[in-house]
């Protein structure tokens, strides 16, 4: 009799069934070739464990496998003749989210007792038909845009591994960056999807808050923090959201549906874009990095030769910094001061613990009521008529700078990092705080040879709108023809 399925972790050996596939299928072209009978899912589950055992000591971008339990549940439920959206492709999430059976250790070192139930967002995947093949590497408690820590080493990016894929969701984005799954799921609480999106040449998707649910959390990181997908093509980006998207009845923001998978095959129509360079105020005087500058001016460009009338302008961000440091900082006390051991957290974490709890409570609470006025004061950059300058999507750099070298930030202070941070990322987070949609879309790449993205920005609920002008952008530029050099 065979022993039940069991989790790994990504030290354990993989069963060796199948070479690694040189050009593993993409989420939607999986599904297909699934429902067509063209593969099976034995095989996309074995292949992709393959290409995880061959990049571990390169990229690093699983904490824990399912290896023995997702190759039982592939084809299972094919062979009943069940059909779903998603029924027998291999996925990975990011490991901030409960996988029953499995420890959610967020980053962090030491032992946690494995999760007794799904998140929302893995039973929805499940329903889809997905089949989860790991958890991704994340920073502690995704606070940074690097994915480096003592609990498990760094997360190497796949176009260049000496660089950083980003983060936090750095191992999500370098898992499919490198075609080891074909879509991932990752967190966005400050650009935690966006920014390894745009280290990598993906697609990231930060949707609308309460778009998909992060319960067993009601409100993660006070309102800052979304579930959104990682894939290289807006089509699987979409069709991954429209899987996973939905309220828990618990969840206190319950956006109206919308389909995404629709929305990539529609035209956008001619569209008023605002082209802005200048971030919110962070007092670093950062500026965007030449080549980002470049990129980001050719991926205008394209929207102006595709129709689009793209004008230069400046968002009234004000000081919403000011609503941004409590939130963050008493997240991450909340979830710090649930850890059992937490000396071994990062003197750079417990730091933020100490910050967070000073300004919990009632500062946190008034800045979370700032975001009515934020809502109105950014948001007159979208509305028509009077006071308003009538913008249909904003367009940014999604980082300042191409992604950092592994070990930048080792042994910096807390304060030294969160300069450092925010001299390379200064563009995402304020969308955090305002709770609406953005997509980064591949920009193209440095000299080096390094990926850097584009942040195609809405007011909210206006993600059907961001897809459709993203899918349009991916038919005249083609970035989903690049591929990363073969792992070494």
């Amino acid at each position: 009799m065979s022993s039940a399925p069991t989790t790994r972790t990504a030290e354990e050996p993989v069963p060796d069934r199948a070479a690694p596939d040189p050009a593993p299928r993409g989420l939607a072209d999986s599904a297909r070739a699934l429902a067509d009978g063209d593969a099976t899912s034995t095989a996309l589950v074995t292949a992709a464990l393959a290409r995880i055992a061959a990049s571990r000591s390169t990229l690093n971008a699983f904490r824990h496998l399912r290896a023995e339990a997702a190759l039982a549940e592939a084809d299972r439920r094919l062979a009943a003749g069940e059909r779903l959206p998603l029924l027998g492709v291999p996925v990975a999430v990011k490991d901030d989210t409960d996988v029953a059976g499995m420890p959610t250790h967020f980053g962090c070192a030491g032992d946690r007792v494995a999760a007794t139930a799904d998140s929302e967002a893995v039973r929805r995947l499940r329903a889809a038909g997905a089949v989860i093949v790991g958890k991704t590497n994340s920073c502690e408690l995704g606070q940074w845009p690097f994915t480096e820590g003592a609990a498990f080493g760094a997360t190497r990016n796949p176009w260049h591994t000496d660089h950083t894929p980003g983060g936090s969701s750095g191992g999500s984005a370098a898992a499919v960056a490198a075609g080891l799954v074909p879509a991932a799921l990752g967190s966005d609480g400050a650009g935690s999807v966006r920014i390894p999106a745009a280290w990598t040449h993906l697609v990231g998707i930060k949707p609308q808050r309460g778009r998909i649910s992060v319960h067993p959390h009601s409100d993660a990181f006070q309102g800052l923090t979304v579930n959104g997908p990682l894939a290289r093509t807006v089509e699987d980006a979409a069709l991954l959201l429209d899987a996973v998207a939905g309220p828990h009845p618990e969840d206190p923001h319950r956006p109206p549906p919308v389909d995404a998978s629709a929305a990539a095959r529609r035209d956008p129509g001619r569209l008023r874009v605002a082209l802005a360079w200048k971030p919110p105020l962070t007092l670093t005087g950062t500026a965007p990095h030449p080549e980002v500058r470049r990129a980001v001016t050719a991926i205008a460009e394209a929207l102006a030769r595709l129709g689009h009338d793209v004008v230069e302008a400046r968002p009234r961000y004000g000081l919403i910094g000011l609503g941004f440091v409590p939130r963050a900082t008493a997240g991450i006390a909340e979830l710090a001061a649930l850890h059992p051991e937490p000396a071994l957290l990062d003197a750079r974490t417990r730091s933020a613990l100490r910050t967070g709890t000073r300004l919990g409570g009632r500062v946190v609470r008034a800045a979370r009521a700032r975001e009515v006025h934020q809502h109105r004061r950014i948001g007159a950059l979208f509305h028509r008529g009077r006071g308003g300058a009538g913008f249909d999507v904003l367009l940014t750099p999604t980082t300042a700078l191409p992604p950092p070298r592994i070990g930048t930030f080792d042994g910096l202070s807390a304060w030294r990092t969160d300069v450092a941070i925010t001299e390379a990322c200064p563009y995402a987070w304020p969308w955090n705080v305002l709770g609406w949609p953005g997509v980064n879309v591949p920009a193209g790449f440095t000299r080096d040879g390094l990926p850097v993205g584009a942040q195609l920005l809405g007011p909210s609920r206006s993600e059907e709108r961001l897809v459709s002008l993203a899918a349009q952008l991916e038919a005249d530029l083609r970035w989903q023809d690049h591929r990363p050099p073969p792992l070494g």
